[in-house]
């Protein structure tokens, strides 16, 4: 199928109601349990898990489209972060790959409590994450969670032509300054840059953050404020600061002349429409009642605001029925 046949979604996070009505709105109809559609394919940009009033409807509902060749779906870090938290570690007795402390745990709560009556299901959700490559790559676009980084993305594609993880691989990717944790960290969370002389700020979610996300498409940036991309600005002092040319140096550029590019995961607001000419981030913060968002993919080379569509996250989205599917 070529390009003109699939339709990107945004970060689901558990809101599978929303979720619904906006495959309804692109005109996919549920026959036979999954929902379809005549002439399109869905692709989920990972993030189906955590923090939402749904997220085991929402993940039954995505696997079953994929199990019947209805959608595709990459790796968000929210799996990934899922994977390695209920994995043991091979290195320490009674540890896991993600530390079980209180900011992990907050993150992960409401899944685990969504599948506490059901951990045979849980354990086959996890399986099925190991599974879902990092990114998708087609003659006419590309997809992936957070970063387009080329380098990494061949060097992983020669080692995993699956372009999945392995065990050995996630077990890796836990250990920082391996290969596999710069390309778990670079596709799944983005690039990112330390705050100067050791400063920190504190987020509207309330952590201490001493990092913060930067863009990878801006040809020629001068200070920290031209480069940040994430929901809670600089401060400005911080913003109006320039950037060193080691600090230039490290950016990534994804440039005018690539293929179009598909990311989720930055906490966007407002009205969506495209990043640049050839990129386009679909997560419009739905499970903080913002918008789920999709791209009608056609033959273009430059995207087009046009062509986004998005359901309103309904305040509040709850659980008004306890999902029964198969245990």
């Amino acid at each position: 199928m070529d390009a003109a046949g699939y339709d990107l979604i945004g970060d689901v996070h558990g809101c599978s109601h929303t979720l619904e009505r906006l495959l309804r709105k692109m005109g996919y109809r549920k026959l036979r349990g999954v929902y379809r559609h005549p002439r399109r394919k869905a692709i989920f940009l990972g993030d189906i898990v955590d923090r939402g009033p749904r997220i085991r409807e929402a993940l039954h509902l995505v696997k079953e489209m994929v199990d019947a060749g209805q959608a595709l779906m990459i790796m968000g870090n929210h799996e990934y972060n899922a994977l390695c938290y209920c994995t043991p570690s091979r290195a320490e007795s009674n540890q896991f790959l993600r530390a079980h402390n209180a900011r992990h745990e907050r993150i992960i709560r409401e899944t685990l409590a969504q599948f506490a009556l059901y951990p045979r299901e849980w354990e086959a959700f996890l399986q099925w994450f190991m599974e879902l490559p990092l990114f998708l790559e087609f003659d006419h676009f590309r997809v992936v969670h957070a970063c387009w980084d080329e380098s990494l993305i061949r060097e992983f594609a020669r080692q995993y032509p699956s372009h999945c993880m392995d065990a050995d691989f996630l077990h890796q990717s836990a250990q920082a300054g391996s290969f596999a944790y710069l390309v778990a960290d670079r596709l799944m969370r983005g690039t990112s840059m330390h705050l100067p002389n050791g400063s920190f700020m504190v987020s509207k979610d309330g952590f201490h953050r001493r990092v913060f996300r930067t863009s990878f498409w801006k040809e020629n940036p001068q200070t920290y404020g031209d480069i940040v991309f994430q929901p809670d600005p600089l401060p400005e002092d911080i913003a109006a600061m320039p950037l060193t040319s080691a600090e230039r140096k490290q950016l990534l550029y994804y440039g005018p002349e690539q293929r179009p590019l598909f990311i989720g995961h930055y906490w966007r607001e407002g009205l969506p429409a495209p990043i640049t000419a050839n990129i386009a981030c679909l997560d419009y913060s739905a499970v903080k009642y913002g918008k789920l968002v999709a791209y009608r993919m056609g033959n273009e080379a430059r995207l087009h605001q046009s062509k986004f569509i998005w359901s309103e996250v309904r305040r509040p989205e709850l659980l008004s029925q306890a999902y029964i599917g198969p245990v």
